[in-house]
């Protein structure tokens, strides 16, 4: 059993994160300041896994307040960092705030880690460290960090560099940075989902809201990409996966810093989720096309041997999972969304 601190614990990844570990035999602690999660997140966790597990509602960069509660609950042998801001939109008019918040708040828990000789790190890293290139699939012995055209992408560079030269400098640290690309889907139980606050960012919350009749039709960024059928493709990874290899990550870290892409490996388009989720929810959902947004490449997906070399772990679920997942997570989110 590993015993993990679990930063960001209440959020999309950090809820299915919890349940993966507890299902796996391992024991969480979480810490989050719910700036973007429901209240209600971690007694759902509960509800599901039938465990209540100790929360901290805090933001990580109070070492005092974060250090205290490893005293009370620890030891901690492994810490999987998690919380952090992730709107790509918001990060742009924001810049100050995402780089105070994510790369402050690393900083804090690897001081926090030192004074409480933790050494092994699963950090949540994102595929915008590959930028613009359009060499695909991305392999992690890619250069990256040239090209990227948002602050949210550059504080996820700049983070995997610090932890580089901190992991250098210690011997006894093991850090892995999993490179994930889309996350979609829900827990098939409907309790935990996605549910972005304000305007949604990403493709399926806002498909899932045109679904459900709070918007009109999903905004089609452009049609005439090299693609099959003109429009973006990006690599969709349910979450259930995407936290089943956080909890391999926590099992297996090697010595050093380790970076790992965490994805399917099977590139799909933008229609290819909007059909997909019509089929899930029954529906024919409307779109309509506008301009190709600046800083948008034509494909981006994972080369996903590297994960199933070093963690032994590969996505088994499908978008057509993810999409049916998250169809009833919506129409069980209502309701959450309303409390």
């Amino acid at each position: 059993m590993v015993r993990v601190l679990l930063t960001g614990g209440a959020g999309f990844i950090g809820s299915h994160t919890a349940l993966a570990l507890l299902e796996a035999g391992h024991s969480p602690l979480i810490v989050d300041d719910l700036s973007n999660a429901h209240p209600d997140s971690i007694s759902r966790i509960a509800q599901i896994s039938g465990v209540a597990i100790p929360a901290l509602i805090v933001d990580v960069r109070d070492e005092a307040a974060v250090s205290g509660f490893l005293q009370e609950h620890g030891p901690v042998d492994a810490v999987i960092h998690l919380a952090g801001l992730k709107a790509v939109g918001e990060s742009v008019a924001q810049p100050e705030r995402y780089y105070d918040v994510n790369i402050g708040s690393t900083l804090a828990l690897l001081r926090v880690m030192k004074k409480h000789e933790i050494h092994n790190l699963v950090f949540s890293s994102s595929a915008t460290v590959y930028g613009a290139s359009e060499n695909v699939p991305h392999a992690e012995d890619a250069h990256v960090g040239h090209g990227i055209s948002n602050p949210y992408g550059k504080t996820k560079h700049m983070i995997e560099e610090i932890l580089r030269d901190v992991s250098a400098a210690d011997e006894q640290l093991r850090i892995t940075a999993l490179r994930y690309f889309n996350p979609v889907g829900a827990h098939p139980s409907g309790l935990i989902g996605e549910d972005p606050r304000g305007v949604p960012n990403n493709l399926m919350p806002i498909v899932a809201r045109v679904a459900s009749g709070a918007l009109d039709s999903v905004v089609v960024f452009g049609d005439d990409y090299p693609t099959s059928d003109g429009t973006g493709v990006r690599d969709y990874i349910h979450v259930q996966d995407l936290a089943q290899g956080h909890v391999r990550a926590a099992e297996r870290a090697l010595p050093g810093f380790e970076a790992i892409n965490l994805g399917t490996g099977v590139p799909a388009s933008v229609l290819d989720v909007i059909r997909e989720y019509g089929a899930a929810a029954g529906l024919n959902i409307p779109y309509r096309v506008a301009k190709r947004r600046p800083g948008d490449i034509a494909v981006s997906y994972a080369d996903v041997s590297k994960a199933r070399a070093v963690l032994d772990w590969q996505a088994k679920r499908t978008l057509a999972d993810a999409c049916r997942d998250d169809w009833a997570w919506q129409q069980n989110g209502a309701k959450l969304r309303q409390a």
